[in-house]
């Protein structure tokens, strides 16, 4: 089959591989859709992987075409790519994102840009009716912003602001927008991410070089401050000026992973003492019994309450990888999700 193998850092290859071999408690998918992820690009250009060479890709969905269990085959299924040990004590809570050995599809064994991959029977989620192939390859992006959201504790008519105009923020706007959200306010740096989630229904998106954010904050807020805060870029000024957006015992949600050190002012610091703020940290998702992020994003697809084909702004087959990847490392024009669609 063909896949994108990942032989070392920047040498990232199209090329035929042996088809996976389906072991006991799995099922072989035929890809139907994979997602770049923003992780993916220091994968290939900078950080590389835990071995070469890994095929990588960690947001997918396919159709199962093997399976011990015949009334699988044929059915759709988006994957939980985090491979838990089972045995460690954040597995037997079923906190699984804590997991202290856990395996992952797509950086530390085989991923899915590929034709085939073999998973795990009991990571998969099966397509409610209704629910296309590529936005069930947005599961994981969509469990994790309905994870952060959650982390916010707020809800209808309340005030939120994210720090942040991409794929996982926008989709956490739409998590917000569903529960009630009265203001969802939105931040960018550059003018054509802020037309962009207005065109997407977010008529409060702002560009916070151009805009005094806080000022805009306390405006339709009667002064008061947003209810919480998502930082979602990984950089020390927006994590300060949520620390300043946020009213006095709101929630501050560090979602963004860092792109270098993460420093705050003094003044900063005061402000979480003095506004005695909640500061939350939100990391992959969860996908147990008792709470399956990944369940209830299928679920929000299906019921309407997520939009996710519109955030897809660019396709391609595996082929065309080299411009992909080019399009996303070198920025070369504003993005969404960026997407193979096999």
């Amino acid at each position: 089959m063909k896949a994108l193998n990942l032989h070392g850092v920047g040498d990232l290859r199209y090329e035929d591989v042996p088809m996976p071999k389906r072991e006991s408690g799995e099922v072989l998918l035929k890809l139907k859709a994979v997602g770049i992820c923003g992780s993916d690009i220091p994968r290939v250009f900078t950080k590389g992987t835990y071995h070469f060479p890994t095929i990588i890709g960690h947001e997918f969905a396919g159709e199962i075409v093997e399976a011990e269990d015949p009334s699988l085959i044929g059915r759709g299924a988006a994957v939980f790519p985090l491979l838990p040990c089972g045995a460690c004590e954040a597995c037997r809570t079923e906190h699984y994102a804590q997991c202290a050995a856990y395996d992952y599809y797509g950086s530390r064994r085989d991923g899915a840009m590929a034709e085939y991959l073999a998973v795990k029977q009991e990571n998969l989620c099966l397509l409610p009716e209704g629910v296309s192939y590529e936005e069930a390859a947005m599961s994981e992006p969509a469990a994790v912003a309905l994870h952060a959201f959650r982390k916010t504790g707020i809800g209808m008519g309340d005030t939120l602001l994210i720090y942040g105009i991409g794929t996982i923020g926008l989709i956490l706007a739409q998590w917000a927008k569903a529960a009630g959200v009265r203001n969802i306010v939105l931040v960018a740096r550059t003018d054509d991410k802020v037309r962009w989630a207005k065109d997407l229904g977010f008529p409060l998106a702002i560009n916070g070089n151009h805009v005094d954010v806080d000022a805009f904050v306390k405006k339709i807020t009667d002064g008061r401050g947003a209810d919480a805060c998502v930082e979602g870029t990984g950089d020390s000024e927006p994590w300060e000026a949520c620390i300043g957006c946020v009213r006095n015992y709101g929630t501050v949600v560090c979602m963004g992973n860092p792109v270098g050190a993460m420093q705050l002012s003094q003044d900063g610091y005061w402000k979480i003492l003095r506004k005695e703020l909640r500061i939350v940290g939100t990391w992959n998702s969860s996908f147990g019994q008792v709470e399956n992020d990944w369940k209830d994003a299928l679920w929000g697809m299906q019921k309407g309450h997520l939009d996710l084909l519109q955030i897809i702004t660019h396709r391609f087959s595996l082929a065309e990888y080299e411009k992909a990847f080019r399009l996303m490392h070198e920025r070369r024009e504003m993005y969404g999700k960026v997407m193979f669609v096999l």
